[in-house]
């Protein structure tokens, strides 16, 4: 199961009924956690989702709206009991500002270990793939693809008649070679092709650009930032690096994913919901989120 919540979406600062933008991701046992701004946890909270089972912390760049919440995040992690480590993934620089946030979260019971991204990379964290790439801001910021691969389905009859006893198929399913007898059975003998899987893709304060496109090509879910819906803030977009509800629309109408998420609303914007007909009108499956939206997303043939 891989469940996604939005747990905020709102840009620069929260707002009584809005949240900063967060993203929480669960599969098989793993939590994933993009961003952490003023409130994160209150909103975690709030959604009834563990903070102990938080085993990644994507950072996209370090202005306050993105990291602020680090600090009270630790502190309520540590006081959960929670020894396991925890990985921080941010841009150039991420050990030194985390560290520098902690000065009031030192004492906690569990080591961080931190990954320095200085391009576009790809880490895998037992099931889960995360792909860090560039964007477009006034500082340093990474957008995120999290990807769940799946394998071919087990072909029980081809095991039987090469006559593989039962007890091997597990470590075959599990891509392991084993040999029986002097004669070395491989998987590709009993597994079918790699089934599609599941794709997340996640960029926010940033301008348009081709990276979000190229890392996006039909992912399951889309979520890009949508600062501005106003038509007279396009201006504005530009000057301060971020990107509007219609850009964001036209980079998704180009991806082709199979949903749109708009978030990283100004305060400026009370009602991003007013502009859900232009955003449909460029891209028909664009959706205007609220704090704690949750969707699950499923393998084609569930």
């Amino acid at each position: 199961m891989f469940d996604i919540c939005l747990l905020g979406t709102g840009g620069m600062m929260p707002l009584p009924n809005r949240f900063l933008t967060s993203l929480m991701c669960r599969y098989n046992g793993i939590g994933v956690l993009i961003d952490c701004g003023e409130g994160t946890q209150v909103a975690i909270k709030k959604k009834g989702w563990s903070f102990k089972h938080i085993d990644v912390l994507c950072i996209t760049h370090f202005h306050g709206d993105h990291i602020s919440g680090l600090p009270g995040l630790l502190l309520t992690m540590g006081n959960a009991d929670r020894t396991k480590p925890l990985t921080i993934i941010g841009p150039k620089g991420v050990k030194k500002v985390c560290e520098s946030l902690r000065v009031v979260a030192r004492d906690i019971p569990f080591s961080i270990e931190y990954i320095e991204i200085t391009g576009d990379e790809s880490l895998t964290f037992k099931d889960i793939n995360i792909e860090a790439f560039k964007l477009s801001h006034r500082v340093d910021c990474l957008g995120y693809s999290i990807s769940i691969s799946r394998k071919g389905k087990f072909n029980a009859e081809a095991a039987k008649e090469l006559n593989i006893p039962l007890n091997y198929w597990s470590k075959l399913q599990n891509g392991k070679e084993v040999e029986i007898d002097g004669i070395i059975y491989r998987p590709n003998q009993v597994m079918g092709p790699e089934r599609r899987g599941l794709k997340l893709t996640y960029c926010t304060d940033t301008r348009p650009v081709q990276n979000i496109i190229d890392k996006s090509k039909a992912c399951d879910l889309l979520i890009l930032e949508g600062m501005y819906g106003e038509d007279d803030k396009d201006e504005k977009a530009k000057e301060y690096m971020h990107m509007t509800i219609k850009e964001a629309c036209m980079i998704a109408k180009e991806s082709n994913p199979k949903e749109l998420w708009l978030t990283h609303y100004s305060p400026s914007m009370p009602k991003p919901i007013e502009y859900a007909d232009m955003a449909k009108s460029i891209f028909k499956n664009t959706f205007i989120p609220q704090d704690g939206w949750t969707k699950e997303l499923k393998f084609d043939d569930e």
